[in-house]
């Protein structure tokens, strides 16, 4: 009997929480999707790499939504069995109510390992995924670089600007910094070339430009002046200038512990600095902190078994535990900036949800203790 009431609620709870996770996670997806489409009208990238790149950073919306989506999906659970008085049978079978608050507690630990998998080891491992794609993708909209009365040096180590982009797709007045010998001759250190006007070949393989001159410094330190009435250069290969070393957030978690140890692992982001050590605690927090405050969210709404349909403030229930839920992941939230400053903020950081969780889940069996029993 027991079995299958459980079985029933976790059905009812999954559904909630998929539905609720589902959508949000695509609004907010779709949402910064559209802030990547940069990666294409600006930086030249082809939209394969765009797709691959938003799909690859869908974990992150993922990590930061679930605590959240797991207090709306237990909130609209119990509401809904209440409504449907589904509840109230329950309650009048002898059902004790804390088998129930049990249950939904092992949901949260369930909910609380998957957040754990997510942020310890998936996250930054599809982090750093991403960051090679956009690292080691080639230019396939080499146009896009070329924007009018603008300096761009999207290619590490290469300036462009054209002061007039003309509706033929010529340009006017073209300027072009070079500093990595990318489009200049073999054994130059850099060159500057300048040229009256220009344009891309459909393929988008060449620049012609013309009426100008190339001024080039050579290994002597010399610079040579070579004018033209028509040169070519070579676009493709073109590829974006990009953080080469992964951020403290597509770090694995290993690396970071063996950090933390004082351990030499040889990571940038890795040094003895009061700075850099706070932001590696930080992180630490983050993946293992932020899902232990899952349990605790189910115990606070839990509360909502406590109260009939025929009590005035019944209906605001809901809200009013939706908020302290809320409350506890913004204070979640804000002291885990806060946690990386020393090791005592740390303990305390970890202290909140294991010193209330016990407290909250005493307050539930005195306030059931005189209520129907199995």
């Amino acid at each position: 009997m027991n079995k299958k009431i459980y079985t029933y609620l976790s059905y009812e709870f999954l559904r909630y929480f998929a539905a609720t996770l589902f959508a949000l996670s695509a609004i907010v997806w779709a949402v910064q999707a559209v802030n990547y489409l940069d990666l294409i009208t600006e930086d030249g990238h082809a939209l394969g790499v765009y797709f691959l790149y938003s799909i690859l950073t869908l974990s992150k919306v993922l990590t930061k939504l679930i605590p959240f989506c797991f207090l709306i999906a237990t909130i609209w659970t119990i509401s809904k069995l209440e409504k449907d008085n589904e509840l109230m049978a329950l309650w009048t079978l002898g059902l004790n109510k804390m088998y129930v608050v049990n249950h939904l507690f092992r949901v949260s630990l369930i909910v609380m390992a998957f957040q754990l998998i997510l942020t310890t080891s998936l996250n930054p491992t599809l982090l750093n995924l991403s960051r090679d794609v956009i690292k080691n993708s080639e230019l396939k909209f080499v146009s896009s670089m070329f924007r009018e009365k603008e300096f761009n040096d999207t290619v590490e180590g290469l300036t462009l600007f054209i002061h007039k982009k003309n509706k033929d797709k010529t340009f006017t007045n073209v300027f072009i910094r070079d500093q990595s010998t990318i489009l200049s001759s073999v054994g130059t250190k850099s060159s500057t070339i300048i040229a009256k006007s220009g344009y891309i070949t459909d393929d988008e393989k060449y620049l012609v430009l013309l009426n100008g001159n190339i001024q080039k410094l050579n290994t002597e330190g010399d610079v040579n002046i070579i004018n033209f009435e028509k040169t070519t250069l070579y676009l493709v290969g073109l590829s974006t200038k990009s953080i080469s070393q992964p951020k403290m957030q597509e770090t694995s978690t290993l690396k970071i512990i063996k950090c933390l140890q004082g351990k030499n692992i040889n990571m940038h982001n890795c040094n003895p600095t009061k700075i850099t050590s706070m932001n590696i605690k930080i992180e630490f927090n983050k993946r293992f902190g932020m899902p232990i405050f899952i349990p605790l969210i189910s115990l606070v709404c839990c509360f909502l078994l406590a109260y009939r349909k025929d009590k005035k403030i019944y209906k605001f229930n809901k809200y009013i535990y939706s908020f302290f839920g809320v409350l506890i992941l913004i204070i979640a939230e804000m002291s885990v900036r806060y946690s990386g400053a020393s090791w005592h903020h740390t303990a305390l950081y970890y202290l909140i949800p294991v010193a209330l969780s016990p407290i909250f889940y005493l307050f539930l069996i005195r306030q059931f203790k005189y209520e129907n029993l199995n």
